[in-house]
């Protein structure tokens, strides 16, 4: 029987190996590679072809919602399992919508993740118990009745990763460098998006970027949780 190959995507390194280590233990599978940013794993699915990419929602460069997104695109194949800590109704969501077919969060991984890593590799889904009532509340219903309704999906998908280096504070140029276009084509993206958006500064769309999920903010002290849960799509 073929080893199952798996990819890990996560930007905290403790936990990508840690992730890493409890794969590595487990007759039959393997890791064919790790990134800590999203367009790393864009890239490693690409070119490897994993069975399974275990992902992190925010991640810098390109979020894992829409790392997921191109992934799938590439591959429709593989196997994607969300692991984070962000369970707001709106991430859950994103992720349907992505593509994703498990669905773990880090404080459950110690109990959940083997057990979502057996399913995803047998062609199940996986999703832990607080997922899986917002799933049986109707939320995949919703998901398609107020998608046309939704602000972020009218964007392109190199608008969002324009968006999204631009957020992160990257220069038209860096954004060209990254993405492989010239920077006035870089300023053209960043210049639609915005009229598009009807954004008026750096400010705005910056907002913009968070409350839709496309960048992550971080936040520490007793209330991050609450505030993260506070605002659709801030995922950590």
């Amino acid at each position: 029987m073929s080893r199952l190959r798996i990819l890990v995507a996560d930007d905290h390194d403790v936990i990508r190996q840690g992730v890493i280590s409890l794969i590595k233990a487990h007759l039959g599978w393997e890791v064919c590679a790790e990134a800590s940013d999203g367009r790393t794993a864009v890239e490693k699915a690409r070119e490897l072809k994993p069975d399974i990419v275990i992902i992190d929602v925010g991640m810098p460069l390109l979020n894992g919602l829409d790392a997921t997104r191109q992934i799938m695109k590439d591959n429709p194949r593989v196997r994607i399992l969300i692991l984070t800590m962000a369970d707001g109704d709106q991430v859950v969501r994103e992720a349907f919508e992505a593509g994703a077919q498990g669905f773990v969060l880090k404080s459950d991984a110690s109990r959940d993740l083997v057990a979502a890593i057996h399913a995803l590799g047998h062609g199940n889904t996986f999703f832990t118990a607080r997922v899986s009532k917002i799933v049986l509340s109707g939320y995949l219903e919703h998901i398609q009745r107020t998608k046309s309704e939704r602000i972020a999906p009218t964007l392109t998908p190199r608008e969002r990763e324009v968006i999204q280096l631009v957020a992160e504070g990257e220069s038209s140029k860096q954004v060209a460098a990254r993405l492989g276009i010239s920077p006035k084509t870089a300023e053209t993206h960043r210049n639609n998006v915005m009229q598009k958006l009807n954004l008026h500064s750096m400010v705005e769309l910056v907002l913009f970027a968070v409350r839709n999920g496309i960048i992550r903010v971080a936040m520490s002290g007793p209330d991050s949780t609450a505030a993260a849960q506070r605002g659709p799509g801030i995922a950590a």
